[in-house]
């Protein structure tokens, strides 16, 4: 009994003296307490999310930009937003597959290039060091010859930066970051003019898929669509950065991922948007420059990536993805003022829609590529008539999908990228297409989602990880 006791008292006593042990041990005792710098990272890598330092660090590269190259892409959609490309002397496709000029890795995106000059800009996301960062490449090397970039942590959520630059004839060039980040550069040398953080100056709330939107240049001045607590669109001295007008958002849209297009509508130069909460108009010149003209609330999909396409005189397309489908816009002068109404409005497998990318109107035909949720007929390029949004006229092949897949038009034939990575290219016809070739330009392509641009001859084209260029004429 009294052994038994013995070794019950050593146990408690070996016991409590660990627990004291343990609570009194500092296991810190042999750290070295860490400085600010001495793992070598490059400073701002602390930074908050809120405490951003638009444009902030800069790298020269060694190489120069090539010479006697003039076309350009300098925004979404190309010089006047149609995503079509017109030559005086059409060019010659290059015989046998296009050849490939050059590829460069990015952070996981879509945003696409645009193009001034010989050079190539692209807005890119590198997640090591949690930066956006604007990329200038030459367009026949790839060669980088600078980048802009700055820390802001974000989180991937189907990648990061989604807009493409839009640059001015002077070669001004301005990027909008995943999170409401405005940025302007001088295109050649990289030099930073000025910043705007949309969130900061005018209480942008930020799509749940960062931002989509892409900045829109006229002449002289920037146009954005913050649709923040009280401003709805700004425009902007380029050089600057200043407001010149701005746009009250007295009917409380939130931003969406579609972009602002430039219309003429019943004569009248107009600004719209389609916006998450409904579609307006803002006048574009004149005394009136800033105001809205008109609104409507009838159209108000969940999420919004493609743009609205303009029809005609007093139409605009309206497509959002998501089951959202289609609807067709109606604006018209009325009594001194204007009055817009939707007038068609039916699911995506009911008629033309798409998810992602905005249709072209090209020669009085539509071409669009369906969506997951278009029907029989989804993930293949469709052809309507505006005077029937109902039926298509023509449809790639049953083997011919593309996903959520970007296509353009150079010279009457359409250029088509299937998110896998493959690129065909059609002969459009009268209310039909023919196919030419097709090529895989990515191998084990996936997401290539990013808009195309066109330049010189060149195509650049991009999936989630890559963008590459190839030479398609002669």
């Amino acid at each position: 009994m009294n052994k038994t006791r013995t070794i019950t008292l050593a146990t408690v006593a070996l016991w409590t003296a660990v627990l004291i042990g343990w609570h009194w041990y500092d296991p810190s005792g042999g750290f070295t307490k860490f400085v600010p710098g001495a793992d070598k990272r490059p400073p701002g890598s602390e930074r908050k999310a809120d405490d951003v330092v638009i444009g902030e660090f800069f790298m020269k590269g060694n190489a120069s930009a090539s010479e006697g190259l003039i076309d350009s892409w300098p925004g979404f959609r190309g010089p006047d937003r149609s995503n079509i490309v017109n030559h005086a002397s059409p060019i010659r496709l290059a015989e046998g597959d296009f050849k490939e000029l050059w590829s460069i890795e990015t952070g996981e995106g879509h945003a696409a290039p645009a193009v001034w000059r010989g050079r190539v800009y692209v807005l890119d996301y590198n997640e090591q060091l949690s930066s956006d960062a604007l990329r200038c490449l030459d367009l026949k090397t790839g060669e980088e010859l600078w980048r802009r970039w700055y820390r802001v942590p974000m989180k991937r959520n189907h990648g990061f930066s989604r807009t493409i630059p839009a640059i001015t004839a002077d070669g001004r060039v301005v990027t909008i970051g995943p999170e409401g980040h405005v940025m302007c550069c001088n295109g050649e040398t990289g030099d930073l003019l000025w910043t705007m953080d949309l969130k900061k100056r005018f209480s942008t709330e930020v799509p749940f898929w960062y931002a989509g939107q892409c900045p829109l240049i006229m002449g002289d001045e920037l146009v954005l669509a913050p649709a923040g607590t009280d401003t709805l669109m700004v425009g902007l001295d380029v050089a600057t950065g200043h407001v010149r007008w701005a746009t009250p958002n007295e009917k409380k849209l939130k931003m969406s991922h579609s972009s602002v297009m430039p219309m003429t509508l019943g004569g009248k130069p107009t600004l719209v948007y389609a916006g998450i909460g409904g579609v307006c108009g803002v006048s574009a010149e004149g005394s009136d420059k800033g105001k809205m003209l008109w609104f409507a609330d009838a159209w108000q999909p969940s999420v919004i990536a493609p743009s609205p396409l303009q029809l005609s005189s007093n139409q605009i397309f309206l497509v959002a993805g998501y089951g959202a489908g289609g609807g067709l816009l109606q604006v018209n002068p009325s009594g001194g003022g204007w009055q817009a109404k939707v007038v068609d409005q039916y699911k995506a497998d009911k008629g033309m829609s798409s998810e992602q990318q905005t249709p072209v109107l090209y020669k009085g035909s539509i071409i669009t590529i369906l969506p997951k949720d278009g029907g029989g007929m989804r993930e293949r390029i469709s052809i309507y008539q505006p005077s029937d949004l109902h039926r298509a006229v023509w449809n790639s092949a049953s083997d011919e999908r593309f996903g959520l897949g970007p296509y353009l038009i150079i010279d009457g034939r359409l250029f088509a990228l299937k998110e896998d990575g493959q690129l065909f290219v059609y002969e459009i016809g009268e209310r039909q297409m023919k196919l030419l070739r097709k090529q895989t330009v990515i191998e084990d392509g996936a997401d290539a989602w990013g808009p195309m641009a066109y330049a010189d001859g060149m195509l650049m084209l991009r999936d989630a990880k890559n963008v590459k260029c190839f030479r398609i004429s002669e």
